[in-house]
């Protein structure tokens, strides 16, 4: 797994500007291997991770983030993305005839 940091994350938007990426959240709970179907039960989890999975066409990153962390995060996520988000465009909302006729 490559760590995914901030500076990472605002190249890879910034080499999305004409094109697209994704950003995706999952649960983790740490383990490499699945879990066996019979034998004895996994252990107790007692904290679960956030997996951090970017991808923008042939870059892929992705982190694991702890629990107390994930805050910390977000916020620095929340600034690439507003940072990034000045190219988009408004999209024209052709009007109904209900609307066109009453007002």
């Amino acid at each position: 797994m490559v760590l995914l940091n901030n500076e990472e994350l605002t190249l890879l938007t910034s080499r999305a500007r004409n094109g697209s990426f994704t950003v995706t959240f999952k649960r983790y709970d740490g383990r490499d291997k699945p879990t066996p179907r019979e034998g004895k039960p996994p252990l107790p989890i007692s904290e679960y991770r956030c997996l951090i999975r970017a991808q923008s066409k042939s870059k892929k990153l992705s982190t694991v983030v702890n629990q107390n962390e994930i805050l910390k995060f977000m916020e620095a996520y929340g600034k690439v993305m507003k940072t990034s988000m000045d190219g988009l465009k408004k999209v024209k909302k052709p009007k109904t005839k209900s609307k066109v006729a009453h007002g």
